[in-house]
């Protein structure tokens, strides 16, 4: 039974990883990081990303302009930009070192070792693209907390609020970890090569042939 499940186990590791890698994409270029409502004004809500700052407007739509320094953004959205690419680029290789290592593709089918250190290589990837997009995530939100209920700021001035980008991205590094894990949990099982097995019974076949001939008087 586990020998029919692992191909199927694989196959949903790399669904979740897929996944995972793709929200992490769009988190990286998505302006809803952070949400402001403004008092005064309803009718505008004020977005910030990791790359431009963007006002909705009820009548006008969005309209968006790009930060024109990097130095000159928080300490927690320059270090997210770096996370982010990072996360990015190793999901990426992780994708591509355990499509080689899937026991369903026939590529390689002789190098059985080879294909599991793939698979493991490709699993701990996404482990580590899954807390890399996790971390930068989780810091935008804790500053997000810490100036919302800064008391030495006034109460008439807005405050800055959880964006969309967040939840997606929180998603995203689950997703990622999650599919690591189910392609690690494979590497536990063991199993028998359709070469192996067509090997051992032409065999047996031969043996039991060469059996009835010696028997024969």
């Amino acid at each position: 039974m586990a020998l029919v499940c692992r191909p199927t186990v694989q196959l949903s590791g790399m669904v979740f990883s897929l996944l995972g890698w793709v929200l992490s994409c769009l988190t990286t270029y998505l302006p809803q990081w952070k949400n402001l409502n403004l008092e005064l004004n309803e009718l505008e809500i004020w977005t910030m990303g990791l790359w431009q700052a963007c006002v909705v407007q009820e009548e006008g739509g969005m309209q968006c302009k790009d930060f024109d320094s990097f130095l000159a953004l928080p300490p927690e959205l320059r270090i997210s930009r770096i996370l982010m690419f990072v996360s990015n680029g190793l999901g990426l290789l992780g994708l591509l070192l355990s499509g080689f290592g899937l026991d369903c593709l026939k590529i390689g089918e002789r190098q059985q070792e080879l294909k599991k250190r793939l698979l493991l290589l490709g699993g701990m990837l996404f482990w580590m693209s899954g807390i890399t997009a996790i971390v930068p995530v989780s810091w935008v939100a804790h500053s997000t907390v810490q100036e919302f209920w800064d008391e030495s700021i006034p109460d008439i001035v807005p405050r800055w609020d959880f964006g969309e980008a967040l939840f997606i991205g929180w998603l995203a590094g689950f997703c990622l970890i999650l599919g690591g894990s189910l392609l690690n949990c494979t590497l536990c099982s063991t199993e028998v090569l359709p070469s192996s097995v067509h090997l051992a019974v032409a065999e047996l076949q031969d043996q039991c042939q060469h059996l009835e001939t010696e028997s024969r008087p």
